[in-house]
Formats: C-alpha cells, structure tokens, sequence
C-alpha cells in the first residue's frame, strides 16, 4: 500500500469572515479544500494553517518541505493591500517557494503566488466576476500543459473574485484567460519552487457558490449583477438545486451551464491533474511507494 499523501492547506480567511462561511456554507475554506483533497486522495493527511493570523506556521524550507503539496484556498484577501495580514501570508508563500514543496492555488492563492513572485494584483477593470467565469480559453501553452490536461477549448467555472492579476511575474506562464480576465489560469517558477493556479473554484461545490452568492447578496446588486435581494436568492436556488441534481438539464439550460461544471469529477480536473503530476511523484521520491 502507498503511504499516504502529505498535504498541507493554507487558509487565509479573517476569524469573523471565517465563521461567517460556516455559518452559510457550513465550513471554511480550508475544511472545502480538505474534504474536496481527501476525496480526490483517500487517506491523505491534511494539515492545516492560517498564515495570516498571528500564530504564524512555521517557515523554515525543511518544515515546508515535508508535505507532498501546498494549498492556497481563496479569500477574500485583497493582496496588492499593505495591511499586517497580507504581508504574513506573502512571507509563506515566499516560505513554500523556498522549500520547493509543489504547490496549487485558487482565486486569491493564485493572487498570493503572483504578488510573491513579484507580479502585480489589483481591483478587476471589469468588476466582479461572480457565480462562474465563462468560456475559459486555454493559451496555445494551456493547451499542452498538464493543469489543464482534459478541458475543452473553452469552458466555464465556478468563479467568485473582486481583484484579479494585473501582470505575471518573471518567469510565469499564462495558461487560460477569459473575456474578462486575462489571466485564469497560470505557472509561476520562483526559486526552488513551482506553483500551479487557477483564478476560477475548481475545489468548490455547487451549493457553496450559491451559498457565496447570498453571502455577497449586498455587493452583488450594488454592482448591478442582481436587480434585488428576491433575484438574487432566485438564482442561488437554481444553482444550489443544480448541485443537488446534476442531471437535470432543465436547470443546467437556464443557467447556460454544461457538464464541466455540473459534473463534479470534470469541474475537479485542475486539482487532480496536479496531484497526478507534481504531488504523486514528490512522494514517491521520498518513498511513498
């Protein structure tokens, strides 16, 4: 038998917006990230810490660099933002680079690694992006690139952000962009490490977009997404039955949704292709198998 897969998931949630996930979603984003790894990998063990609180992890390479992969959740952590949190957190994306342990990112983490590596993150030019990001373009480098080895030549994604990334770091490779977001997908090569992100959720259920939605319900109509708090519950139901129902093609037509976001296993494709390419053979190489 494999010896179990060492992940460690980075959370960057404040206390308060926290237990508000909990509340609506009923975890945070990190318990998301590991109940979706521990599907994906049976039996991993999934560590995980909150850089952005006081209680920072430890940073040395050789703590870091025991875990077969590093997760960056998403949250509604505003990077480009000088404020004592941010810089903890850029310290251990810095820190998780420097150990050369693999690591993936979505939404905010992929915004951590760019501003760790030195590119740029900022408000997006188009406003929120919220519930799904729509025709996913691979780049001709996507396109050979194992992250997204399995998707289609355009696909949607649930997607939930308010800052997007302004220019790639030396050294990173755009992946997949959108009408309107340049950069949805990438690589980022910085010192000893390699990092593979995504802007869009490959690691949330149906039901926690739609729980995100009513969490954001004020922003959402503010920005003219929604035209009232009964439009915007109405199309949070439609979402979360979706999820409780993926074959009903009734509500997958109404929402101009398809089954790489319905389907649990293709919407999923990101976080298993890089388990099978950087995180399986990280533990082999320390004798996993």
């Amino acid at each position: 038998m494999p010896e179990p897969f060492r992940f460690l998931v980075a959370e960057s949630e404040a206390p308060e917006e926290r237990e508000a996930r909990r509340a609506s979603a009923g975890q945070s984003s990190g318990e998301t990230y590991v109940e979706t790894l521990q599907q994906l990998a049976p039996g991993a063990r999934c560590d995980q810490v909150k850089p952005a609180e006081d209680d920072a992890p430890d940073l040395r390479p050789e703590a870091l660099g025991r875990y077969d992969a590093v997760f960056f959740c998403g949250a509604p952590l505003h990077v480009q933002e000088d404020t004592p949190e941010t810089r903890r957190v850029l310290a251990f994306t810095r820190a998780v680079f420097a150990s050369g342990a693999p690591a993936f990112g979505s939404c905010a983490g992929l915004q951590l690694a760019v501003a760790a590596a030195g590119g740029e993150v900022g408000p997006r030019e188009g406003g929120r992006e919220a519930g799904f990001a729509r025709r996913i373009t691979p780049t001709a480098e996507g396109r050979r690139h194992p992250l997204l080895a399995g998707r289609p030549a355009a696909f949607d994604a649930p997607a939930i952000h308010s800052d997007e990334v302004r220019r790639l770091p030396p050294g990173a490779t755009l992946l997949a962009c959108s009408e309107g977001t340049a950069v949805q997908a990438a690589e980022i090569r910085f010192g000893a490490g390699l990092f593979w992100g995504v802007q869009y959720h490959p690691e949330l259920s149906l039901r926690e977009v739609a729980e995100a939605l009513r969490r954001q319900a004020a922003g959402l109509i503010e920005a003219g997404l929604a035209q009232d708090e009964a439009a915007l519950e109405q199309h949070a139901r439609r979402i979360e039955a979706l999820g409780a129902a993926p074959s009903r093609r009734d509500l997958a037509w109404e929402l101009g949704l398809d089954r790489q976001v319905t389907d649990a296993i293709l919407r999923r494709s990101e976080l298993r292709n890089f388990i099978r390419h950087l995180a399986e053979p990280r533990r082999a190489r320390r004798g996993g198998d």
